[in-house]
């Protein structure tokens, strides 16, 4: 999932969003009947029907496309990759968040490494005990264009609980990571992350990687995926600590009740236990899995930093 933004017009000629035209959404967005289109593989493509397109820019860092759809409505793009879909980004989010949470005791800070479009940080602060939340992220510009332009999220970035730290969230030594996480397993108890596709055909790109990773570092680690429509693809997640993962479905749903403020769309007891449970190639590529990321030995999702500015 990645290359440029390519928008596909009826006429099979297509425009590329290369961050050399800054569009306000304050002024007329382009409309057009035309479609986007995303690399996933070398020979697979994604593409869906676009109403308009609402913002393309560029930013010190990254190209930056905020696409109105057909089918998922309001699409945040970065880079050529679709980052989070406005009709279907609350499965993804909730299963980020949510699970480790609700397996800690009582936790009261998060730490959010990336994070810009601000939906990680709106989770984690529906929690009631959360009395702080620090979210890193090298890219200020998207930060402030998420806060303006995603209104979903404008609660969650002028909520005080919020500190926001603009710096590069990456670690260039893995040695270093891992004695953060101990660090932050000391704090909060628990560790957790996105991890990637995690469909039939796609689950060894990194999602088995990133498990057995983690796995060197706590004794309890735990996988879970779910289906995210708009990114076709089955999606994962790793948690972790060096407490067991014991609680039930009923207990999830009481903690659900008690500590989470409003209606989880999504996420309840009995789905996330059963999310944890694989299908039998995956749970054996997780249980074979030998590859461990190093800064000289990474794994990344076809597509990952190849964008082309044209």
């Amino acid at each position: 999932m990645g290359e440029a933004v390519e928008i596909f017009y009826p006429n099979s000629f297509s425009k590329i969003c290369n961050g050399t035209t800054n569009q306000n959404l304050d002024d007329e967005s382009q409309q057009f009947d035309s479609w986007y289109e995303e690399t996933i593989d070398e020979d697979l493509k994604w593409s869906f029907a676009l109403k308009s397109v609402l913002y393309k820019g560029a930013s010190e860092y990254q190209d930056i496309a905020l696409l109105d759809t057909k089918r998922f409505g309001k699409v945040l793009v970065i880079d050529g990759k679709m980052q989070s879909a406005e009709i279907d980004e609350f499965i993804y989010h909730e299963c980020l968040i949510h699970p480790a949470l609700l397996f800690h005791s009582n936790p009261k800070t998060v730490f959010i490494m990336g994070g810009g479009e601000g939906s990680a940080a709106r989770e984690a602060l529906r929690h009631k005990s959360i009395e702080e939340n620090f979210m890193c992220d090298i890219d200020q510009e998207v930060v402030n264009f998420c806060r303006r332009f995603l209104t979903v999220n404008r609660d969650a970035f002028s909520n005080k609980k919020l500190n926001l730290v603009f710096n590069d969230a990456y670690l260039s030594s893995m040695k270093m990571a891992f004695l953060l996480l101990r660090l932050v397993f000391s704090c909060v108890q628990s560790y957790f992350c996105q991890a990637g596709p995690a469909g039939i055909f796609t689950h060894k790109e990194v999602f088995s990687s990133i498990y057995n990773t983690i796995r060197q570092v706590f004794k309890y680690v735990m996988a879970y995926t779910a289906h995210v429509p708009s990114f076709a693809d089955t999606w994962g997640w790793v948690m972790a600590s060096d407490q067991p993962f014991s609680i039930g479905a009923e207990e999830i749903d009481w903690r659900i009740a008690e500590r989470v403020e409003g209606e989880l769309l999504y996420l309840n007891g009995a789905s996330f236990l059963s999310s944890a449970t694989m299908n039998e190639a995956v749970y054996l590529s997780l249980l074979n899995e030998t590859h461990v990321y190093t800064e000289e030995d990474a794994r990344f999702i076809p597509g990952h930093r190849l964008v082309h500015r044209l």
